[in-house]
């Protein structure tokens, strides 16, 4: 009788970095503008990174075909979208549904950033002070120094910074408008997410969509990636609970990564157009492994101290930086190179300047340098 042959999984697919970026640039919307409109590109995207007011609008721009940024500040105006800390405990633009789902869903970060101040709140009781703030906000929406004011007649003797962000941490607060519309902005002030939304949260969602919702827009990814992005700690079960559901590859460095079934992954080879990003773009920051599109030979170029620049992605990978001047009535985009680009591509990279600047700046006059603005002192 013949012997029993076991058959042995075939291996997992290697997927190399150019694979890897050409599969996060389609998730991303950056291989080719997608005719989505902003608030379905925000529910596509996550939410949109918003440490400042502005770049929101220039995602999106990268991102959509024929953006007009009205129409992202009326979701704001009409409190579609709001401006709010969730991911790592950093300001991202989400819509109001995310906003009172997925924010709680992700408070851990919140709750980490609260320990680190525990020592200027000895003798806070937390809930209080959450009642006390909930209270003050819902009145009217107040300035943070307001708040920060009105928290110490409570507790006068507790560290005013570690009471702000005692604040922060333990509510959903959300920057009501008109802070972050385009052109117009204004000073920070602050409200509960349900009072400005006029509603409840609704229960939060599993882990497991947001995963599926992370991959779609992020992956393929590693759990440490996922985390990175979320903020969260020990979600490997949840992957495991989900890889029957998923398609598993390697990276390069032999590292899991999952991904949806039926998502993007293009011929690594794809053109890939130049995109200009503004600081803190969802793409740069979602993954704990961000070589699919910084190389590391320009891991931390984009900045230097506390000052952050916008980038250039140049055949997919961020391959220069950029910022805008004003002299007079003239928009001065400058392009600084970190590698060589051919002469094809400081074509298509000007060309691609240019369109922004007329949609995203308030002038018609434009010129777009290529030039030096950043000393790396190498």
């Amino acid at each position: 009788m013949a012997a029993k042959t076991h058959r042995t999984a075939a291996p997992p697919a290697v997927l190399t970095t150019r694979a890897l970026n050409r599969a996060t640039l389609d998730r991303q919307l950056l291989l080719r503008r997608s005719p989505m409109s902003a608030k379905g590109a925000v529910t596509h995207l996550v939410g949109l990174q918003a440490q400042n007011t502005k770049p929101p609008y220039f995602q999106l721009y990268a991102r959509l075909a024929d953006f007009d940024p009205e129409e992202l500040s009326a979701l704001m105006e009409s409190r579609e979208a709001v401006r709010t800390v969730s991911l790592r405990s950093t300001l991202h633009t989400h819509t109001a549904d995310d906003a009172l789902t997925l924010v709680p869903l992700v408070r851990a970060p919140r709750d980490r950033e609260l320990k680190g101040f525990r020592r200027g709140l000895e003798g806070v009781d937390l809930d209080r002070l959450a009642a006390v703030t909930e209270e003050f906000v819902e009145e009217r929406p107040r300035p943070p120094g307001e708040l920060r004011e009105e928290l110490l007649t409570h507790w006068p003797d507790a560290d005013p910074l570690a009471l702000s962000v005692a604040a922060r941490c333990l509510l959903p607060l959300v920057q009501v408008t008109p802070r972050g519309l385009w052109g117009r902005s204004g000073q920070v002030a602050l409200t509960t997410v349900e009072h400005w939304l006029g509603r409840s949260a609704a229960p939060a969602p599993e882990l497991d969509d947001t995963v599926l919702r992370y991959l779609g827009a992020f992956g393929p990814a590693s759990v440490m990636d996922f985390q990175s992005w979320a903020g969260l700690t020990r979600t490997k079960e949840v992957f495991e609970r989900l890889r029957p559901r998923l398609l598993t590859f390697r990276d390069e460095r032999g590292v899991e990564l999952f991904d949806l079934p039926d998502a993007p992954r293009p011929d690594p080879e794809t053109p890939a157009p130049p995109r200009f990003l503004p600081e803190f773009d969802n793409v740069l920051l979602g993954h704990a492994d961000r070589t699919r599109v910084i190389p590391e030979v320009n891991k931390g170029r984009n900045g230097k101290g506390n000052q952050t620049y916008g980038s250039v992605l140049v055949d997919g990978f961020l391959d220069a930086l950029w910022r805008v001047d004003r002299e007079g009535g003239t928009a001065i985009l400058t392009v600084q190179a970190l590698g060589k680009p051919t002469r094809a591509q400081r074509t298509e990279i000007t060309e691609e300047a240019a369109g922004m600047l007329t949609v995203m700046t308030d002038t018609t006059d434009h010129d777009v340098r290529f030039g030096t603005f950043l000393d790396f002192g190498d």
